[in-house]
């Protein structure tokens, strides 16, 4: 479903990210979201920003306790505090992201003796296909050149 979503935001000429947030108790799927800082204008509207708006408002409470968190990109260091003020209990994520991500690259947010809220975290479920997404997004973008990019 998560790269469902991505396929969207890449149809939307937006970065290829989806989100989902499900209740693993039930198996309910909470919440859904996908890259939108283009067409929103808003630099927060990360999938995972924009699903865990919708599980808030969809459980009428900030704090996202005991779900878990599908994305298809590692999330960056503002999702990862996102994340943690909503006390997810588990994200899962597809491909790594070296340049730009927040929980096993980078500022590694969940990790440090600040955060006051670590999930269970998960990287490498359908990583090829999250990364191919990717990659073919920014090849199209760059007409083919081997520029780098981030979301």
């Amino acid at each position: 479903m998560a790269l469902d979503l991505a396929q969207a935001a890449a149809d939307a000429g937006e970065v290829p990210v989806g989100a989902v947030v499900v209740d693993p108790a039930t198996n309910e799927v909470v919440a859904t979201g996908f890259n939108a800082p283009i067409s929103s204008h808003d630099p927060t509207a990360h999938a995972e920003i924009q699903a865990l708006r919708a599980a808030a408002a969809a459980r009428e409470n900030y704090r996202l306790t005991d779900l878990t968190l599908y994305v298809t990109l590692e999330p960056c260091p503002m999702c990862a505090g996102a994340i943690s003020h909503a006390r997810i209990g588990r994200v899962v994520w597809g491909a790594d992201d070296a340049k730009g991500g927040g929980v096993i690259h980078g500022p590694r947010v969940f990790d440090q003796p600040t955060c006051h809220w670590r999930p269970a975290t998960q990287g490498g479920v359908e990583t090829e296909a999250a990364a191919q997404m990717l990659k073919a997004f920014f090849r199209q973008r760059r007409g083919g050149t081997g520029v780098q990019a981030s979301r």
